[in-house]
C-alpha cells in the first residue's frame, strides 16, 4: 500500500501539491493530458526548479487562457463528469469542487450548485484539482496521511475584498469535516480554498508522518519568498513498516508468521439485533479474516455493540464499505495490529467414510494445536445421522490415530 504524507508547515495551495507531487515523480505529460481532458487547449503545464529559503523546490506554473472567467459548481461538475480520466481521478476532482461549493456556499448564503467560484473555479484552480488528482493516480498512492495544516494570519485581497486570513471558505471546509489546523506561521494566506479542499478529499488520518520505508520525496514551491518559514509543501512516498519488521522481531518471525493487519471497530446502538449473523456473513465475504461482536454499555445506559473487524490491508476499503452500507453506524475507528500465527496445514481424516479437513498448527515444527473445521464436522454429522459433538471426537480421535502412525505426540487431541 502506497503511502503519501504531506507536511504542510507552510499551509497549503493547489500549485503547491502539484508541485510536490510532480517532484516526487508524477508524469508530467500524463498529468497534462488530464487536464487536457477537461480544459482542451486552455491550459499550459509548466514547471521551474526555484527556492524557498535556500531550499530547492519544485513550482508549478498553470498558465491559462481566459483566467478571469467565472463558473458555477453545475458547470465544473459537467466539464470534470464528462472527461476521460481515470475513475479515482475523476472521484477527486469531483469530491474537492463539491467541498468548495459547499463552503463557499454557506459562506456567501447561496445555493451550492449556484456558486460562482472566481477565483477558486478558473482554469488555475480546476488544473490544480485535477493535476493534482491524477499525479497521485500516476504515483500509484493508495493512501494519504497529513499533517495539520498552518493556516497563517493577517489579511488576503480576493474577489470579494479584503478577508481576514484564514479566510472563510478554509475556515468553513475545515468545519464540515473537523479537520485538525493551526495559525502561526507567517502574516500571509498559507492555506487557499483550493489547496485546502483537495487535502480534505484525499486525505484518511491527520498527524505526523508515519512509519514507513520511504521510497521518493518531492517539496512543491509556494509563489513567494516568505520572511522567515521556507514557502514549501513536502510530500515523502512510502509503505507502511510496522513494528513487526523491526530487527528484533525477525528471530521470532522464523517460528511464529507475523503480518501486517488492521482492526476496524465501530459503536452501534440502533440496530435490529436481528440484522448481525448477515453482516457477519457479509464482511467475511468481503475479505475480513475475522468479525465479532462485543455487549456494551454506552452513554445515557444504552446497551449497544461493538463491531470488531479483522482484515488484511488490502480489504479494509472493502470492509469499510460493508460496514457503512449492512450496519447503522456513520464512524469507525481503524488501527494497525501485529497478527502472529503460527504454521498451519490441513490434514484429511477419515470419519466412516466421511472426509474431514483438520486443521494442524505448528510451532518450530512440533504440534501444537490440531482443530478439525466445524462446517465439515457439522456436514458429516448430518451424513451419519449423529450428534455434531460425536462427529467432532470421531474425527479427534482419527488425527490422534494419524499422529500416533507418524510417532509424532499431539498434546492437544485427547
Amino acid at each position: 500500500m502506497t503511502t503519501a504524507w504531506f507536511h504542510c508547515a507552510a499551509g497549503v495551495s493547489g500549485d503547491m501539491l502539484l508541485g510536490a507531487l510532480i517532484d516526487a515523480g508524477a508524469d508530467v505529460e500524463a498529468v497534462q493530458h488530464a487536464i487536457d481532458a477537461v480544459v482542451p487547449s486552455r491550459v499550459r503545464l509548466r514547471t521551474e526548479r526555484v527556492s524557498r529559503r535556500s531550499i530547492s523546490a519544485l513550482r508549478a506554473h498553470v498558465e491559462v487562457a481566459d483566467e478571469a472567467h467565472h463558473r458555477t459548481w453545475s458547470t465544473v461538475e459537467a466539464l470534470i463528469t464528462g472527461a476521460d480520466l481515470p475513475a479515482q481521478v475523476r472521484t477527486h476532482a469531483l469530491g474537492a469542487f463539491a467541498r468548495l461549493a459547499r463552503a463557499e456556499g454557506r459562506v456567501h448564503g447561496v445555493p451550492a450548485e449556484d456558486v460562482h467560484f472566481h477565483e477558486v473555479g478558473a482554469l488555475d484552480a480546476i488544473a490544480d484539482i485535477v493535476g493534482s488528482a491524477m499525479a497521485l493516480h500516476c504515483l500509484g498512492v493508495e493512501r494519504v496521511v497529513s499533517s495539520p495544516p498552518t493556516l497563517g494570519a493577517g489579511q488576503v485581497g480576493t474577489a470579494h475584498g479584503l478577508l481576514p486570513v484564514p479566510v472563510p471558505a478554509v475556515v468553513q471546509l475545515l468545519a464540515e469535516e473537523g479537520a485538525p489546523a493551526h495559525s502561526g506561521g507567517e502574516e500571509h494566506e498559507m492555506c487557499t480554498p483550493t489547496g485546502t479542499a483537495f487535502l480534505l478529499t484525499v486525505v484518511s488520518a491527520w498527524g505526523g508522518m508515519p512509519t514507513l520505508q520511504v521510497l521518493g520525496t518531492g517539496t512543491g514551491a509556494g509563489g513567494r519568498d516568505l520572511p522567515r518559514v521556507p514557502n514549501i509543501l513536502r510530500v515523502v512516498l512510502g509503505t507502511p513498516v510496522a513494528p513487526w519488521d523491526a530487527p528484533e522481531h525477525r528471530a521470532e518471525m522464523s517460528d511464529l508468521q507475523v503480518r501486517p493487519a488492521l482492526v476496524v471497530e465501530c459503536n452501534v446502538d440502533d440496530m435490529d439485533p436481528r440484522i448481525w449473523p448477515h453482516v457477519l456473513s457479509r464482511l467475511l465475504e468481503a475479505g475480513a479474516a475475522d468479525a465479532w461482536l462485543t455487549p456494551i454499555l454506552m452513554k445515557k445506559g444504552r446497551p449497544a455493540h461493538t463491531l470488531a473487524v479483522l482484515c488484511p490491508p488490502d480489504r479494509v476499503d472493502a470492509v469499510k464499505e460493508t460496514i457503512l452500507v449492512e450496519t447503522a453506524t456513520i464512524g469507525m475507528r481503524v488501527h494497525w495490529v501485529e497478527k502472529w500465527e503460527a504454521a498451519r496445514e490441513f490434514v484429511t481424516v477419515v470419519v466412516e467414510r466421511v472426509p474431514i479437513q483438520v486443521k494442524v498448527a505448528r510451532l518450530r515444527g512440533r504440534v501444537v494445536n490440531v482443530q478439525p473445521e466445524h462446517g465439515e464436522v457439522a456436514a458429516a454429522a448430518q451424513t451419519l445421522g449423529i450428534p455434531v459433538k460425536a462427529a467432532h471426537a470421531r474425527a479427534l480421535a482419527a488425527a490422534q490415530a494419524l499422529w500416533d502412525e507418524r510417532g509424532e505426540p499431539v498434546p492437544s487431541v485427547s
